[in-house]
């Protein structure tokens, strides 16, 4: 438990130190927030949706946690090319436990963006349906970022090349992103994309953390809590796997 702490602790310190990546890491889901809440606003209005920001706005919060969760796993091939990554793995802890340490860290950075993201988010509109349940919405951001944090550091862990990391981690997780239903209704979709959205782990995510943000949930809050809950325990036994086989 000591090295899980430790780990945590060294990812949180890593945030804090890098101003830059704080202030690049919420250009992208503002900037989809404005961009896409006031330029589709009043068609989606005329469409009969309502306030698209109170729609959106959950999105965009997944979105902020989503993209600075994943790449969290560049740090696996960053420490491994400058020789951090082999004094960690040598120490006498368990690879199980460092990836655990790891994952947790990287998901509570990813939990603040989301929470700086949604703080931001009600400068330009967005209200929250019901301020009690935001204690709920903490749990389905961090499963997300729990889930996508796991989700990174498995593909760095057989990667060593770190230009080809984001481009992997883009070809899988936009497609992701954009059939989550982040920016668009799962209702009333073809039945091709209906199936692609029933099967994408962060469409239970991110409609868990609607219904409990805008009181919009399509599949029911408990099945999004379960399946997503599922999802990120499989992905955390798949990521320990597989840092666990990383050769120094």
């Amino acid at each position: 438990m000591n090295a899980i702490y430790i780990l945590w602790l060294r990812q949180l310190k890593r945030y804090s130190r890098s101003k830059a990546r704080i202030i690049g890491s919420l250009g992208q889901p503002l900037l989809f927030f404005v961009a896409f809440g006031f330029g589709f606003g009043p068609i989606y209005a005329k469409a009969g949706g309502g306030n698209y920001l109170e729609f959106l706005g959950p999105g965009i919060v997944g979105m902020g946690i989503v993209f600075t969760a994943m790449f969290s796993g560049m740090e696996v091939i960053w420490d491994r090319q400058f020789g951090f990554l082999k004094e960690t793995l040598v120490a006498p802890v368990s690879r199980l436990n460092i990836m655990i340490g790891r994952t947790l860290g990287g998901a509570t950075v990813a939990v603040i963006q989301g929470v700086v993201v949604l703080i931001l988010a009600t400068a330009f509109g967005f209200r929250p349906a019901n301020i009690w349940l935001l204690p709920l919405a903490f749990v389905y951001m961090f499963l997300i970022a729990f889930f996508f944090t796991a989700f990174g550091t498995a593909i760095a862990s057989r990667l060593q090349d770190m230009q080809a990391f984001p481009l992997i981690m883009n070809f899988l997780v936009m497609p992701m992103f954009f059939l989550s239903g982040a920016l668009f209704p799962l209702t009333g979709l073809p039945s091709v994309l209906t199936w692609l959205t029933r099967i994408n782990p962060l469409s239970y995510g991110i409609d868990g953390l609607r219904g409990v943000l805008a009181g919009q949930a399509v599949f029911g809050l408990f099945n999004d809590f379960m399946i997503i809950s599922v999802c990120t325990f499989i992905l955390l036994w798949v990521g320990g796997y597989l840092f666990s086989k990383i050769e120094i």
